[in-house]
């Protein structure tokens, strides 16, 4: 984790961390004022008011003596995409869908036919990036492997980055010379087949998780902005009879593992050369980036494995 400058060269020993740029957007930006702003956020987010009744209030607001005949938004589409507009911190969501080769015929189980598979996630570069980045985790977070030990000389484990498979990928990286210097920023993955937030039709989708490895577990567990909403799976479903179907089986791990590939398609430049990345101290450093662990019950590890239910997964 050798600090670097914005082009990426070596600061010198000692060097302060680069000043960060001063926005020229208003404080509140893209909302004309704080009001603007929290009119916005007691509509949508603490009351999810529908538009129609966004436009009917709206409409009284500009009838009302003094205002002229200008309410705060002109309708509910306004608002809309003024919190769209929202880029501070942000990383947008975006989506692609898949479905059966067979989708659209008649006949059989239904997930051939019926279903299209949506997938919807954020850039986990941005998302990795954010959490590399927050100063809360200054004096929590690991820049290269370490090793620790007791007072009698046995080895700890405790964080990620103190673990044996840190140290050796980092022992991989290093025979290329242009990643000497560089951070290791493994990525830990995260899921839970038993929290279905959406559940419609032939689709059960289920909530992904990414965190950095560097952050120390301690911060993991009690801070909320170590852990990042990574994206929604769509995990098809299909009538009792033909859960146990070995067509179906395949397609569900084909879909699993497709969707993850598309996620993670964007940051494989990162996972091959270092880039520049801003770190939690307010320095620069190069960052190579690499899968890491995924946390699921068992029935995600068999998915995830590509073996039947009773198989270990090791």
């Amino acid at each position: 984790g050798t600090p670097v400058d914005l082009n990426g060269d070596d600061l010198p020993e000692g060097a302060s961390p680069p000043k960060p740029n001063t926005s020229s957007k208003r404080a509140w930006h893209p909302f004309e004022s704080r009001a603007h702003f929290e009119l916005a956020d007691f509509i949508f987010r603490q009351n999810e008011m529908p538009g129609a009744q966004i436009d009917e209030l709206m409409h009284i607001w500009a009838s009302m003596p003094g205002q002229a005949g200008t309410p705060p938004y002109a309708n509910h589409e306004h608002l809309y995409s003024t919190i769209d507009a929202i880029s501070e911190g942000d990383a947008p969501w975006t989506s692609f869908s898949m479905e059966s080769v067979e989708a659209g015929g008649s006949g059989g189980p239904s997930w051939k036919h019926n279903g299209t598979y949506e997938v919807v996630f954020h850039d986990p570069q941005i998302l990795l990036n954010h959490q590399l980045s927050n100063p809360g985790f200054k004096n929590h977070i690991d820049y290269s492997p370490r090793l620790v030990f007791g007072e009698k000389g046995q080895h700890v484990w405790s964080d990620l980055m103190t673990g044996n498979w840190a140290w050796n990928q980092c022992n991989e990286l290093s025979k290329d010379p242009d990643n000497h210097g560089a951070m290791f920023v493994p990525i830990i993955l995260g899921s839970d087949k038993t929290t279905v937030s959406v559940a419609t039709g032939n689709n059960e989708y289920y909530p992904l998780y990414i965190s950095a490895g560097n952050v120390h577990n301690g911060m993991r567990r009690a801070h909320g902005e170590a852990v990042s909403l990574l994206g929604f799976l769509s995990i098809p479903k299909t009538d009792k009879e033909f859960e146990a179907d070995p067509e179906f089986r395949t397609f569900r791990r084909h879909l699993f593992h497709t969707s993850l590939e598309a996620i993670f398609h964007s940051m494989r430049p990162a996972m091959t050369k270092p880039q520049s990345v801003k770190c939690a101290d307010g320095h620069y450093c190069r960052a190579i980036y690499g899968l890491g662990p995924y946390i699921a019950d068992y029935p995600e590890q068999a998915l995830l494995a590509c073996i039947v239910q009773g198989w270990c997964p090791k």
